[in-house]
């Protein structure tokens, strides 16, 4: 199983990105995906989750400023994110899940500048 994110830049703050993460080597559809970030110095937490019925839940840092979304056609999860701010700023890293099964990506680099 392979997870590839996408979409990490640089970006003022106020402004938006969209990530990507694209899965390869299971069936994706049966997945809970999620999204998680590491900020510099910092633990790893979560961010985002969408569950395969797929109802959608965030971290109260996101709520109302990002969406989570897939595709399952595609093989691939989305993290919609507006308004970012300079604490937004760190790696970000996806993460499919099911029961014992888990999974993650290399991570991609968001950074917000203020």
């Amino acid at each position: 199983v392979q997870l590839v994110e996408s979409g990490g830049g640089l970006v003022q703050a106020g402004g938006s990105l969209r990530l990507s993460c694209t899965a390869s080597g299971t069936v994706f559809s049966v997945f809970n995906m999620r999204w998680f970030r590491q900020a510099p110095g910092k633990q790893r937490e979560w961010v985002a989750t969408i569950y395969e019925y797929p109802e959608t839940k965030y971290a109260g840092s996101v709520e109302g400023r990002f969406t989570i979304s897939r595709d399952d056609a595609k093989n691939t999860v989305y993290l919609q994110m507006n308004s970012l701010k300079p604490e937004d700023t760190g790696v970000y890293f996806c993460n499919m899940v099911r029961i014992d099964l888990e999974y993650w990506g290399d991570g991609t680099l968001v950074t917000v500048s203020s």
